[in-house]
């Protein structure tokens, strides 16, 4: 298995407040976690990076290697990140309504355990197919689903960053946990929505499934989104489910 990891802020943000890593626990399991500090907010940069260390830490102390604990671990542990966040929020008056988005994914052999809250999202390509693993916590979404729009005026509406569902803003939070298998020379993506919103997954699709190094593939990914406009911060964790790592 090899991973790779690319943050980028964009071309038209002053800063960025997306944050991502990888953290190996006492089983020598991988977690990856991306986080995309709330848009429009203060300190969102402080509040994804609170959870992107605050998850890893506890990662790293755990001896968890099987996907039904690994379900219960993200239960707990977002929940308690969530409140470290909140409380953050409501301490400091400057950072006050600072949230974040979070997807994550604990890496357990031939299965990954995936938590995600907000818009953030994860995609499984198999054979050549992507697939959206994950479902936006946003209004947006809401209404797609419910068949107030389409998925043509979803893309351009001018409410599509509002989410209903994000880390820090209340004191307890709801997070999606799904467990799934994987096989050899799959190719699992976390993103931001700095790259969904400005990248077709038909173009992302097909940088995935080029022949170049895992490494390039990632750099590719958020040039794409740039040459695209870069209207938001790019983040982008590629996991290639691989006997070995390529050169």
């Amino acid at each position: 298995m090899e991973i790779q990891f690319q943050s980028d802020i964009g071309k038209r943000r002053n800063m960025n407040q997306d944050y991502t890593n990888v953290f190996t626990n006492q089983s020598g399991m991988d977690l990856a976690i991306l986080a995309d500090g709330m848009g429009g907010h203060l300190a969102g940069d402080v509040a994804s990076k609170m959870a992107v260390d605050g998850l890893g830490a506890a990662w790293s102390t755990s001896t968890i290697s099987q996907p039904d604990k690994a379900s219960e671990w993200f239960e707990q542990e977002i929940q308690k990140v969530n409140e470290a966040i909140y409380q953050e929020g409501t301490t400091h008056p400057e950072m006050q309504g600072m949230g974040t988005t979070i997807v994550s994914t604990a890496l357990l052999n031939e299965k990954f355990v995936l938590a995600h809250v907000g818009d953030s999202r994860a995609y499984l390509i198999h054979e050549d197919k992507l697939r959206q693993l994950t479902d936006d916590h946003s209004l947006v979404n809401e209404l797609l689903k419910s068949g107030e729009i389409t998925a043509e005026m979803a893309a351009v509406h001018p409410q599509k960053n509002v989410l209903t569902r994000s880390v820090g803003i209340a004191g307890t939070i709801k997070t999606d946990i799904s467990e799934h298998e994987c096989q050899s020379n799959d190719y699992l993506l976390l993103c931001s929505d700095g790259l969904t919103n400005m990248v077709s997954e038909e173009a992302i699709l097909t940088i995935v499934a080029s022949d170049q190094s895992l490494e390039d593939k990632t750099k590719q990914l958020i040039n794409a989104a740039n040459e695209a406009g870069g209207a938001d911060n790019i983040t982008v964790l590629l996991i290639h489910f691989e006997g070995e790592a390529r050169p």
